[in-house]
């Protein structure tokens, strides 16, 4: 078949079934968004994934409206990197699952470019990994480290003391880090830490100084640093903006 001959088949194919060609894979959800953040377009593992009936529950909702604010934070951050250009490719995270349980998960987004190359929207997967039976040894080998950091973010301990807890040199660790996470261990506490942070400032009056502390963060301004760098925003304009008391 020729390329003019498969292009006219695709466009006969019709975008709807290409579309819902993603329900024939249970564990990876998948969503089309136009560049407002609105879901134009989600499969069935999305829908189960959030416990609904239809998609018309979620088609013209935001991520505000389906997911706790501080994770809804966390996905419009990556939506705005797509939507300016960039992707994101396979970024472990864990999040919480159907069940409630945590678990790790890989997310894949890319910009939809339209006939005059304008960016119109954005498209990404999500895969819950242990679902998907993919070989886990380089995650397996990150569960120490990233459990301890996510019991203890709120404690002062080194980059040594963590190589301790996790049997491993320093060294190792950080490669560890960059192979399967793509970030230093610093990084991925600082994340951690602010994570937490942002989650107090939306469910709670706690005064900022001591949601910085409680978080991590003992000095408030370099609480307000970090967390102006990695948000592009304030903690007062964050908590003003987007508390639910």
């Amino acid at each position: 078949m020729s390329k003019t001959n498969n292009t006219q088949f695709l466009n006969n194919m019709g975008i709807k079934q290409l579309m819902s060609m993603f329900d024939l894979f249970p564990n990876t959800m998948f969503w089309i968004k136009d560049k407002n953040h609105k879901f134009i377009h989600v499969n069935q593992a999305f829908i189960d994934n959030r416990k609904l009936k239809k998609a018309e529950e979620i088609v013209g909702k935001t991520d505000f409206d389906l997911f706790p604010i501080h994770l809804a934070r966390q996905f419009f951050r990556d939506d705005n990197k797509v939507l300016a250009g960039q992707q994101v490719t396979e970024r472990l995270e864990i999040n919480i699952s159907q069940t409630g349980d945590k678990a790790w998960y890989s997310t894949s987004k890319r910009p939809i470019i339209n006939e005059y190359d304008e960016i119109i929207g954005s498209y990404g997967i999500t895969q819950q990994l242990e679902k998907q039976a993919v070989a886990l040894s380089g995650i397996e080998v990150l569960t120490v480290p990233v459990d301890y950091i996510r019991e203890h973010y709120h404690e002062n301990f080194t980059i040594d003391e963590l190589a301790q807890v996790s049997h491993l040199s320093v060294s190792a660790l950080e490669r560890r880090f960059k192979n399967h996470l793509k970030k230093s261990p610093k990084q991925f506490i600082n994340e951690v830490r602010l994570e937490n942070a942002q989650k107090l400032l939306v469910e709670t009056n706690m005064p900022i100084a001591q949601v910085g502390y409680e978080s991590g963060f003992p000095n408030p301004s370099y609480f307000t640093q970090q967390f102006r760098v990695f948000f592009d925003e304030l903690p007062s304009d964050f908590r003003k903006n987007y508390q639910i008391l």
